[in-house]
């Protein structure tokens, strides 16, 4: 029987709540794909810094390589200023494991409620592939004269051809993979920022061409995704994009699918140690009170499984999701019908009776 070594991060707020009950689904996947899966947990988080003032140990992304993927819950805690949590943890495993590849499923499921008219499940499912690694978030730029009528700030959108070429091929690998309409978007700003997204189009119809003539392409500026989005979300199939652009176009979609409680996302190094996380953060202010909605974490354990290679278990959790979700009243804290306990119950129970 094989088995799986999973870092636990349970993290800030709630985190910890929707990790119990995506575990819940993990093994009771694993039972049925007849596999093991191992789980240790670890205290980073805004807890561990407010006790020791130590973010992240310097041991620990040695000791995440170890692991087949990470399992995290939330990072943000209300005492600890924002931007050292996020920088220290979440940017810094991000870099060191290289996880260059930032995995957005969007789907809307049945009985789900979105906010855009006339849309169903049949309308809105696609992925956004965003890179991970690059663009603004590198930490290039600094500030000067701080605090002064003539302060300076500068943050540089950095891109080699390294980064982009190797996410480009990962996405063009997604879109055969996925196997649905085969077409590969690129997302970008080509009549703005020539120099960056000129070279992520070069190298997208030059990878195109040549290796994967059978994946359409098709190019949308920023802002036009951000519309058609809305208005006609069918007509996604796979959307590749950089850091920046990702992390904005990614949280819009979230909300057409169902919101933060049901959007999953995952952290990929394709040849290294994957990390798995719901979207909608900490919600430090339903901490304890088994009201936040799990589903995005429950998604997560999803994806992490179907990454790791056991995409039948995958399948599994995805069915066990799709028939509590037909129970609940809606994707919000307090408001689904159920306790958090209880969604993490059902989807289990879900899985063993398949």
């Amino acid at each position: 029987m094989k088995t799986y070594n999973i870092a636990v991060i349970g993290g800030d707020g709630t985190g910890p709540e929707v990790v119990r009950e995506g575990l819940k689904a993990i093994r009771a996947a694993a039972d049925r794909g007849n596999f093991k899966m191992e789980f240790v947990d670890f205290d980073f988080g805004g807890e561990r810094y407010l006790r020791t003032k130590e973010i992240l140990p310097d041991s620990a992304v040695d000791e995440m390589k170890k692991f087949d993927a990470i399992y995290l819950g939330a990072i943000g805690h209300p005492d600890v200023k924002p931007g050292i949590l996020e920088k220290g943890i979440l940017l810094r495993l991000r870099f060191e494991l290289d996880q260059y590849i930032n995995l957005r499923p969007v789907k809307l499921y049945e009985n789900v409620y979105t906010p855009i008219k006339e849309k169903g499940p049949e309308d809105i499912d696609y992925v956004v592939v965003r890179e991970n690694t690059g663009d603004v978030y590198s930490g290039i730029g600094g500030a000067s004269m701080v605090g002064t009528p003539h302060e300076v700030a500068m943050q540089t959108m950095v891109y080699n051809r390294h980064q982009v070429e190797r996410c480009l091929r990962w996405a063009f690998e997604y879109t055969r993979k996925r196997n649905k309409k085969n077409t590969l978007a690129l997302c970008g700003k080509t009549n703005v920022l020539t120099d960056v997204y000129g070279l992520w189009e070069r190298v997208f119809h030059e990878i195109g061409e040549k290796d994967y003539p059978q994946i359409k392409r098709d190019y949308y500026h920023v802002d036009a995704t951000c519309m058609w989005m809305i208005k006609n979300p069918e007509w996604f199939d796979v959307i590749v994009t950089g850091n920046m652009f990702g992390d904005i176009i990614t949280d819009l979609a979230a909300i057409t699918q169902g919101g933060m409680g049901i959007a999953a996302g995952g952290n990929i190094n394709p040849e290294g140690v994957s990390m798995f996380e719901p979207i909608g953060g900490s919600a430090p202010r339903y901490t304890g009170k088994n009201v936040i909605n799990p589903m995005s974490a429950i998604g997560a354990a999803q994806m992490m499984l179907e990454i790791i290679g056991e995409e039948a278990a995958a399948e599994m959790i995805e069915a066990g999701m799709k028939k509590t979700l037909l129970k609940m009243t809606s994707m919000d804290a307090g408001k689904m019908g159920m306790s958090t306990s209880e969604v993490g119950d059902d989807v289990a129970g879900n899985i063993a009776a398949l």
